[in-house]
């Protein structure tokens, strides 16, 4: 069974709408990862995400990603995600052009539990909130891959919805970035306990 892993570059109040200043007209903060990036980050994200995976993605973060990352040639991260199979939540799969690509059918759950049943690589989720909500009020989420920023932004899209199932997460890893981004990846640890 392919494990799935949800990644998000997220704010300290959860926002995961990162996105360039003109990605998201909607949205004012677009723009916000960008004065936290370094050489070391990237590093560290690449090592994180790890070494052959397909991702799972929504409709508008393929479509985003479209345009920007084919034209990124060269390093771990950029080389790892234009070699991913992307598989796509649409209803348009003849309008996927950035490949390898698959849709996830018209049943996007039922297609989401065929990959999960397969033998291959794990399957990464990177943006695309409502597919995180989905998964993980399903609990199908084995690890997260969180790089929390220190800022506070607000509002915006965020990336863990009420309505989802109590439940545990261990830390597995932490690494912090000379500006301050903390890269912290958290394994599934069952069913919320209380006191």
């Amino acid at each position: 069974m392919r494990k799935i892993r949800i990644a998000e570059h997220i704010s300290l109040d959860g926002v995961i709408q990162p996105g360039a200043p003109n990605d998201d007209s909607e949205y004012a903060h677009g723009g916000w990862t960008a004065p936290y990036r370094t050489a070391e980050g990237a590093a560290a994200t690449a090592e994180a995400y790890g070494k052959g995976f397909d991702l799972l993605l929504g409709r508008r973060t393929y479509d985003l990603w479209a345009g920007f990352w084919p034209k990124i040639k060269g390093g771990p991260f950029a080389d790892g995600l234009n070699a991913a199979t992307k598989y796509v939540a649409t209803h348009r799969p003849e309008r996927l052009a950035w490949g390898p690509v698959g849709h996830l059918g018209a049943d996007v759950l039922d297609g989401i539990r065929r990959l999960r049943s397969e033998v291959g690589p794990d399957l990464m989720v990177c943006g695309s909130a409502s597919l995180t909500n989905v998964l993980l009020e399903r609990g199908w989420v084995d690890e997260l891959v969180l790089a929390v920023y220190p800022l506070l932004l607000g509002r915006g899209k965020r990336c863990f919805s009420d309505g989802g199932p109590p439940c545990e997460f261990a830390l597995v890893n932490s690494k912090a970035t000379p500006t301050g981004v903390l890269l912290n990846i958290y394994q599934y640890a069952g069913t919320s306990r209380t006191a």
